[in-house]
Parts: C-alpha cells; structure tokens; sequence
C-alpha cells in the first residue's frame, strides 16, 4: 500500500467542534439544516450546502455547488481553516461508549484504488457518485474521508501508540457523546514506510467518496499538460486495524406490502422462513431476522446452508432473495424507491415509529454483518448487498481537508 502525507486545510484548534460535522451522507437535509443551526461554522454548509438554500432547492443544482464553495472559501479566509505549511500524517482516534479505534488520516492514490489495492464490497449509485464528483471538482477539494481498514499489524500498531502520547491539534467531544482526538504525526516516513508491508486495504464506508476520488483523477488526467505527480491523483482516507472497528446493523423499511393484506403477507412470510410471534427486536445473531408488522415483532429464522458462497450466505441477502424480492417486488434495492435503510445507530424505535405512523408498513431489524464477512467477500471480489454494514462512530468531515 502507498499512503502520502499532505498538507491538509484544517481548524485552528478553537474552533474545531464547531466546524466538524457528521458525514454528508447520514443525514437528510432537515437533520442538517438542524444540526447545523446557530453554527456559522458547522462544515455541514459545505458538504450539505442546500440547507443555505430555499427548501424547494435540488440538492443537485448549479448554486449548491457554487453555495458550497463560497462557503468553504470564507472558512479559509477568515482563518477559521488553515493550510499546514508542510505535509504530515495524523492520528485521528475516537472513542464512543468506552471503545476506542485509531486510525492514520494520509492519502491513497487513485490507481491503487483502480488496480484493487483498496478493495471495495459494495457497489455505487450513480447519481450519488456523479454528486460527489461535482462536489469535488467545483471545490478542488476532498472534504470528506474514506473509511478504510486493513489487518492488524504490529509494527503499525507501536508506531500509532508512539504518537498517541504526544499532545494532541484536537480534543473534544461532540454531542452525540463521541470523543474525537487528533495528533499531528511527527515522524510520518515511519508510517509510510511500515505501509509497504500491508497488501491491501478494504473500503469499510465511503464508497462514493472513493469512486468519485477516482473518476476526478482519470477526468484531470486528460490534461495534456498533466504529468501524473499532481494531487488530484491521491484522496484523503483514515485507515483503521480492523479489530478495532464496531459494526451496527443497517435495518430495513418498506412503504407497502406490494397489494397483500397484513394477514396475507404473514402467511407467504411464514411459507418461506420459520416464523416466531412476540419475538425481541433485536435478532439473536446470524440466520435470524426481526421483523417489525401491525405494531408486533417477528422472528424470522433459517437454516443456514455452509455451500452458500460469502454473499450468498449474508442475512441481507437471504432477505433480499428469499422476501424482499419475491414477495414485495422490491427487485434492486439500490433503486427502488419503496424501500428505506436505517442505520443500526438510530435503535429499533425507529423502525416501530416509522411503521406505527404509516410511514412504511413493515421493517425488517437485522443482526450485523462481521468484519470477516466483508473481508472474505472483497477478497473474492464480490460485492455486498446495498447497505450491508453501518459502521461507528462516524468520522467527522471538516477537520482535515485535502485540495489540489
């Protein structure tokens, strides 16, 4: 693996739990437009900058790019982000419910993304792609990080612990309970260098992120004055050991039940899976499904085939194959409108609100995917259902930034 330092635009240190927000993607535009109110600074008016905007605004038009840029443009000159004056590495930790995970913010290059050195499990909505791109190129910049892991390493390990001791550019806690801790690191060609021993690395969140990384470099490329050293050619990621990551379920909700009555969808459930009555919301592990109907939950169980291959043999796709696609019509998920993906962060109260106000009429609670699973199923080259994995905490956009 190659990582590079950078010199990244980042927050004078007062203003760091202002400016830092949640990723662009795990809100919708009122829970922005919320999180960000009576903040000047949050970074949401650059990732999410519509919220600037009247409410009957396409989150893809021409002024939310250009809103987007003014904004992150007056963060810079008023001082609120400055440029280091060098390239450096970083350590960024978080802490959240007493665990803690550590990772090394560097850059990673596009053709290694291209060759499969940064292994991905999940394919890409093009619209969402496509908005990031824009983003991106209208910004010259990378506001966002990618969520990488790799397999644990030793000499990696050590040389993190080392840096960790030092006083850190950041240290504060967010609302949501979250500690995030940020250390300039010191000696980043040891880093770089201890990377050379790692084979690959796994996409675990930010797949869009990565694929638009990668389209902006091949578009930039077609310069004929490029000369392949430009840094448009490397993208801004923390990459994290993977024994240190939590994975949450992302659960399921869906409008209708495709012209069946509550009794009649029952029935066709119950011919497909064993089904249990008062079951827990929570499923006990693999090869069981929560299934949340009429203000009750069900257990939905099967026997699990060991033939299977990896994706095959994921509860998402045992529901997707075996339900969501027989019997609701629901026959790809990334672009059917009728079905709703809910991070395991948001608890199964969420999906009895959603269903009990009519919202959807049935949601599906899910055991989380492991961390081996998605691993062996990159591995294979293969990719995951839609929104197999919700992985937390999230990392906070606007603390360093990468421009070219």
């Amino acid at each position: 693996m190659r990582i590079n330092p950078f010199p990244a635009w980042r927050p004078a240190a007062s203003a760091a739990a202002k400016v830092a927000s949640v990723p662009y993607d795990v809100v919708d535009r009122t829970e922005a437009a919320a999180l960000a109110r009576n903040n000047p600074l949050s970074f949401l008016r650059v990732t999410r900058s519509e919220i600037e905007l009247p409410e009957s605004t396409s989150p893809y038009a021409d002024e939310v790019y250009a809103q987007a840029r003014e904004h992150f443009m007056a963060l810079q000159q008023r001082g609120t982000l400055m440029r280091e004056q060098g390239s450096a590495l970083y350590i960024y930790r978080q802490i959240r419910q007493g665990h803690a995970q550590r990772g090394i913010v560097a850059c990673c290059h596009a053709d290694d993304y291209a060759a499969n050195l940064i292994k991905k499990h999940e394919k890409t909505r093009p619209d969402k792609e496509d908005d990031r791109c824009r983003h991106i190129l209208e910004l010259r910049a990378h506001t966002g990080l990618v969520f990488l892991t790799y397999r644990d390493d030793p000499n990696v390990d050590s040389l993190v612990q080392a840096i960790e001791a030092q006083s850190p550019l950041y240290d504060f806690t967010a609302d949501d309970g979250v500690q995030h801790t940020v250390w300039r690191a010191a000696n980043s060609p040891a880093l770089v260098k201890a990377f050379e021993a790692i084979p690959c690395v796994y996409i675990a969140d930010g797949h869009h992120r990565a694929a638009a990384a990668a389209r902006v470099a091949a578009k930039e490329r077609a310069n004929p004055a490029a000369t392949g050293h430009e840094a448009y050619n490397w993208f801004p990621a923390v990459l994290f050991p993977a024994s240190q990551l939590t994975i949450l379920p992302y659960n399921r909700c869906v409008r209708d039940l495709n012209g069946r009555t509550e009794t009649g969808f029952l029935s066709a459930v119950q011919q497909r899976f064993e089904l249990l009555g008062n079951a827990c919301p929570t499923p006990p592990g693999p090869g069981h499904v929560a299934m949340y109907l009429g203000q009750h939950w069900y257990q939905l169980s099967w026997k699990q085939d060991e033939r299977l291959d990896p994706v095959a043999a994921l509860d998402v796709s045992m529901l997707q194959n075996s339900l969501l696609a027989s019997l609701l019509d629901i026959t790809d998920p990334r672009t059917d409108k009728r079905i709703e993906f809910i991070g395991g962060i948001r608890g199964t109260a969420e999906l009895e609100q959603r269903v009990n106000t009519g919202a959807a009429a049935v949601a599906f609670s899910m055991a989380p995917t492991t961390i081996d699973q998605l691993m062996k199923i990159a591995d294979a080259g293969q990719c995951m259902p839609p929104k197999s994995t919700w992985f937390e905490p999230k990392l906070r956009d606007g603390l360093l930034v990468h421009t070219f």
